[in-house]
């Protein structure tokens, strides 16, 4: 069973939206959950429980010395994904934080970049049950070439929100 913590109820209010709005709003709504991500540029591509899709145009300001995107926004965009997509199956009483990434860089990226996400019902029913616990998100990272520019494993965890 999944739960409807506040994020997924503000998300869900944006299916009255016509669809062309959607991602836009969308995108804009997760700015205010994690102001960096506007600065950064990253669009949301989807958003639902089971995955989270997350995506960066290769323009100047994200860049490396090679105009390809830089390592930093690979990193940014494979723990924004997973990260939403904790965090759409979390209690509003728990607290989410990212435990450890890994990242191993493994080809130049070419073009565009995006990254997707998935939590089982099993990771789901976890996050719901535990008081505190953590797992590994598989996510899945890519460029326009076809082939994974970098391999990631980001570990997340979660405890309960302390009381005021």
């Amino acid at each position: 069973m999944r739960i409807e913590n506040r994020m997924y109820r503000s998300l869900n209010r944006l299916n009255k939206l016509p669809a062309s709005w959607r991602g836009v709003v969308q995108t804009r709504l997760m700015g205010r959950f994690v102001p960096f991500l506007g600065t950064a540029g990253l669009h949301f591509d989807t958003i639902r429980r089971e995955t989270v899709r997350v995506s960066l145009r290769n323009r100047r300001p994200v860049q490396n010395h090679i105009k390809g995107i830089h390592a930093c926004a690979m990193a940014l965009l494979a723990e924004t994904a997973t990260g939403f997509a904790v965090q759409m199956n979390t209690p509003d009483d728990k607290l989410i934080l990212l435990k450890s990434m890994n990242i191993q860089y493994v080809k130049r990226s070419e073009g565009n970049m995006y990254a997707v996400a998935h939590v089982s019902d099993e990771m789901a029913a976890l996050l719901q049950t535990e008081e505190r616990g953590n797992f590994t998100v598989p996510c899945e990272v890519g460029d326009e070439s076809g082939e994974p520019p970098v391999m990631v494993e980001m570990v997340w965890a979660w405890v309960l929100k302390k009381k005021d």
